[in-house]
């Protein structure tokens, strides 16, 4: 290939990415443009130019899918368009960096260890691809948004995350992107092409290989991983559709608290939920009777009724949290020494805060200062919450971002197997994405929650301002979902599932260790070969 020729490619197959993952759903073409993206990084010809290739593959993945940040950042937050634009390039290149270290450690490692095609292929480029993901999980807080597998929630490989999660769906992936360029490659020592035959028959084995991949993936999810546990409950998820210019308007604050008592109080459910701050303002600042008269409702109608609305525990003291009236006002004994608003019965707080909307990170003062926006440092909710109960079914909640963390909801729900608590049935995300538009973020929120549902074999109950307000079965299907965009009430009978996934058991340490063996493997069948070549001299 001449030199601008693998640029562009790699440009163009970071960019076609986006149209894998939800809306759009082409799960295929994410391992066309991974198996791209192998092919110029084995033909790179040094290290400096495969951790090029790779930086440049993952800019424009990021952008591609991530654009929707100009809305919350310009058009919502008032940032003047130039710094957006360079924020959001800046943010692409800073995750493109752990891509672009990737692909060159799986160059120097092939050099270095003179590694050949198909041990750099089917060992090297996948595990460290997936320790580059997994790494994006957590440094600086962590921005999973379009990890490879969340493009394969509805495809065969989706079988694999109740027991690898979305990395490990994510390293079969890249498994099936490296054989298929295996497969049209040069022979596996890469020293030249081989017989007809040998060729034809290497073929037909990597593809009886793949074939094989994505057969035990379907395969995989046929599996019943939980059981279903106690009796449905009718639940009401309300999607107010309050335009994000409004939410945090005091002259709107009015309509907002009357429309969703509106909602709330319309017909009686098991439970009724609202979205992220569907309440925008502390409970210091609603009208006195707005709460007891909620709770007065639930205690009538036998109703829980979950409130999303930001509490404070005194000055300065904010946190974006969830509130629950309970019919029976009952308060769970391992939750009774956490601090709870009048009439509340169960309080949740946001632990997993988004960077810049909900805290500051050091030295970003003067960023956040360029919006429009009611950002600031917000209390950080304990990293393990306990769940609420509605009839026989247990409910543990998250909101918003936090869906992205499936490692931080298994281990909610590990802790409480080792404490033998009763462990949730269902999950719940309450989240407001006004921010980002009418764009294909949306989507992507939805498609993010699914496959929490696959990790944990348990239903999600999204309640969303704009959308996407859903169920999702323990199957990572979507069984009712309203229109994005308008105002109106998803009612619907869910029924909870028990039982404990080996995800759910290991978390994200069993894909660690398979990517840490996988390179280990790699390391001793290189120094197996490089003794045998120096024995036959």
């Amino acid at each position: 290939m001449k030199q601008p020729i693998p640029v562009v490619v790699a440009l163009a197959a970071g960019a076609m990415n986006v149209f894998a993952f939800a809306p759009f759903g082409f799960w295929l073409l994410q391992i066309g443009c991974t198996a791209l993206l192998f092919l110029l990084i084995m033909q790179a010809p040094c290290i400096r130019r495969a951790a090029s290739l790779g930086l440049l593959y993952s800019f424009t993945w990021t952008c591609a899918g991530a654009y929707w940040l100009y809305v919350s950042l310009h058009d919502l937050g008032g940032m003047p368009a130039w710094l957006t634009v360079l924020a959001i390039a800046l943010l692409a290149l800073g995750l493109g960096l752990l891509v672009a270290g990737a692909t060159g450690v799986a160059k120097w490692m092939q050099q270095r260890w003179q590694a050949g095609t198909g041990i750099t292929l089917l060992l090297i480029l996948p595990a460290l691809w997936t320790l580059a993901e997994w790494t994006r999980s957590w440094i600086f807080t962590g921005f999973p948004w379009l990890s490879t597998g969340y493009a394969h929630t509805n495809g065969p490989l989706a079988g694999y995350a109740p027991l690898l999660g979305v990395y490990g769906v994510g390293w079969v992936a890249a498994l099936s992107a490296a054989m298929l360029v295996l497969g049209f490659s040069k022979n596996s020592s890469g020293s030249g092409v081989g017989p007809a035959r040998t060729t034809f028959s290497r073929r037909a084995t990597i593809a009886v290989g793949i074939a094989s991949v994505f057969a035990a993936g379907q395969g995989l999810r046929g599996i019943a991983w939980t059981q279903p546990h106690g009796n449905p409950i009718t639940i009401r998820l309300l999607q107010g559709n309050v335009p994000q210019a409004m939410k945090f308007d005091p002259s709107a604050l009015g309509s907002t608290l009357g429309l969703y008592d509106a909602m709330i109080t319309e017909v009686p459910a098991d439970l009724v939920v609202t979205p992220e701050t569907a309440l925008p303002v502390v409970r210091q600042m609603l009208p006195l009777e707005y709460l007891p008269r909620l709770a007065a409702f639930a205690q009538a109608s036998g109703s829980h009724v979950l409130i999303g609305m930001p509490i404070s525990d005194g000055p300065a003291d904010y946190a974006n949290g969830l509130i629950v009236l309970d019919p029976a006002n009952r308060i769970a004994a391992e939750s009774a020494e956490q601090p709870m608003l009048p009439d509340a019965t169960y309080r949740y707080d946001k632990h997993h805060l988004v960077p810049f909307g909900e805290f500051i990170p050091t030295g970003f003062r003067w960023f956040v200062d360029t919006m429009q926006m009611p950002l600031g440092d917000q209390t950080r909710g304990a990293a393990l919450q306990a769940p609420f109960a509605v009839k026989d079914q247990w409910i543990l909640p998250n909101i918003c971002y936090e869906d992205l963390f499936g490692e931080e909801i298994a281990a909610q729900m590990r802790w409480r197997v080792g404490y033998g608590l009763p462990m949730p049935t269902m999950l719940l995300n309450i989240s407001n994405i006004a921010w980002f538009g009418d764009t294909i973020a949306l989507p992507q929120h939805l498609q993010i929650s699914q496959m929490r549902t696959l990790e944990t074999g348990r239903p999600m109950l999204r309640a969303t301002n704009t959308g996407a307000t859903a169920v999702i079965g323990a199957d990572g299907k979507v069984q009712a979902q309203l229109p994005y965009y308008t105002r109106g009430t998803l009612a619907a009978s869910v029924q909870g599932y028990q039982g404990t996934t080996p995800f759910i058991r290991h978390g994200n340490s069993l894909i660690v260790a398979l990517a840490g063996t996988m390179l280990a493997a790699a390391a001793l069948w290189s120094r197996l070969q490089a003794r045998a070549r120096s024995g036959m001299r």
